[in-house]
């Protein structure tokens, strides 16, 4: 009895031991798949296609927001991503659309949504090949369905990330109405701002999850693309907070670029985000061919 128990003991500190010296090599691999696998490149193409489909992503975003029964939800919405995005960015992008959706805003409407369709399932698109180049898999799905699934894809990373961006702007007014409701404690509203952020970033990581588990052509698990999802939010919010304080203090985007500096403040913001989201796809390829070979080689003592 004893001797079993000692026994299961050393093989789960063995399996412990073996598990961390995976995930080393894997993080490993992951930094040699960025510098071979194009990750600069493709993060380049993406913030490009981004920069093309802002503008009518958020003007086909205002048409759909000006049925939600809630009054200024749209600039709220705004506000929420301007806490993330560089400084000076934002009132760029206030002042474009006001001037875009006070001339003709039907007609910006409708081509602003066939733009925004064909630029973002582009956008995917790259998303897919570069995963499916962290995998190191051939995708042989013919370019309608790859095409529907860049635009699936972006429908419901859109959708999350609203979700995420609704629970930042509503959290804390639901926080006040169930304090008063459920007749909670004030500690309740002390914790509540940092349960409706939580519950944000989870829309975030679900997400990215989503992204993750979709685009390659492979079959995996959902949860296998946890740990890539956590590692690009986490390192996403990071970033955004450091390029905040360098715009801020030391970067000097007005004096080199004038009146573009907004653009080009947002767009180095993009690339840096699409980078780390890419970075992520490789961390989980990596950790899928590090469980692979951990299963083969444990296969292999059992038939010993």
């Amino acid at each position: 009895m004893t001797g079993n128990i000692f026994l299961a003991f050393r093989n789960k500190i063995a399996s412990t031991f073996v598990m961390v010296a995976n995930t080393r090599d894997a993080l490993i691999r992951t930094y040699h798949g960025v510098l071979t696998n194009q990750i600069c490149q493709a993060a380049a193409s993406l913030s490009y296609y981004s920069i093309l489909c802002i503008f009518p992503a958020l003007i086909l975003l205002s048409a759909v927001m000006s049925y939600i029964p809630l009054p200024d939800f749209f600039q709220d919405a705004l506000v929420a991503m301007g806490r993330v995005a560089p400084p000076g960015t934002m009132p760029m992008v206030d002042a474009v659309l006001k001037d875009i959706l006070g001339a003709n805003s039907g007609a910006w409407l409708s081509l602003g949504t066939l733009g925004t369709l064909w630029v973002v399932s582009s956008a995917f698109d790259e998303m897919i090949e570069a995963l499916d180049a962290a995998y190191d898999v051939n995708d042989k799905r013919p370019f309608w369905k790859t095409r529907i699934l860049a635009l699936g894809l972006g429908a419901v990373t859109g959708l999350f990330l609203m979700c995420a961006i609704a629970t930042l702007i509503v959290g804390p007014a639901v926080g006040n109405w169930l304090s008063g409701r459920l007749h909670l404690t004030g500690a309740f509203l002390v914790l509540w701002p940092f349960i409706h952020w939580i519950i944000a970033v989870s829309f975030t990581v679900f997400a990215v999850e989503t992204v993750y588990f979709l685009a390659p052509n492979v079959k995996q698990r959902f949860i296998a693309a946890l740990p890539g999802a956590i590692f690009s939010v986490v390192c996403w919010i990071g970033l955004s907070y450091l390029l905040r304080i360098y715009f801020r203090y030391f970067g000097n985007y007005n004096r080199t670029y004038g009146t573009l500096a907004g653009v080009m403040a947002l767009m180095t913001w993009l690339y840096w985000a699409y980078f780390i989201l890419l970075a992520g796809g490789e961390l989980n390829a990596e950790l899928a061919k590090a469980r692979n070979i951990s299963t083969a080689s444990t296969a292999a003592e059992h038939r010993r």
